[in-house]
């Protein structure tokens, strides 16, 4: 599986979820169980790789704006509805995590933001396939401290100040 077909799996499934992630996941998991079980590995990995791309500063920053503050469970999971969101709301939020106030419509943080049940959905999909475990995707694992210069989360200004478009119309 290429990257131009992990992220027609993306967009395909996010577009017939309508906005829902628990709906996307399910759907990410039935388009899936359509492949076999070496492309289903496939997409594991591009996930994967994307999620350790996204492990920066900037990126917890932006989220803890969008939610009102980002722990370390609210970070992974909004790095997995990130990548939900598509290739170039994705690739210009880990260029610029500023530029989410222009690449989102909208957010609503009881409903975005969270894209946990996406980050499984390859294994479950594996799983059904094959009745095992999958094994391990044999990429680099994510390191132990984000990219980037880390800066305190709780202090609204500093939040202002880094992502002033996004202050602007998603914070408190």
């Amino acid at each position: 599986m290429d990257e131009t077909e992990f992220w027609e799996i993306i967009d395909t499934t996010r577009e017939a979820a309508e906005g829902d992630p628990e709906d996307h996941a399910e759907l990410l998991v039935e388009r899936l169980l359509q492949l076999d079980p070496d492309s289903v590995l496939d997409f594991a990995r591009h996930f994967e790789a994307r999620y350790n791309r996204a492990y920066t500063w900037d990126l917890w920053g932006a989220a803890a704006v969008l939610l009102g503050g980002a722990s370390d469970d609210a970070f992974d999971y909004f790095r997995c509805w990130l990548i939900g969101q598509g290739r170039e709301v994705f690739e210009g939020a880990v260029h610029d995590p500023d530029s989410l106030a222009e690449l989102l419509d909208d957010f609503d943080e009881e409903i975005d933001g969270d894209g946990e049940e996406l980050g499984y959905a390859a294994d479950e999909a594996y799983e059904q396939l094959t009745g095992t475990v999958a094994p391990d995707l044999g990429i680099p694992p994510q390191p132990p401290e984000p990219e980037g210069t880390p800066f305190d989360f709780d202090d609204d200004e500093a939040l202002a100040e880094r992502f002033p478009r996004l202050w602007e119309r998603f914070g408190a």
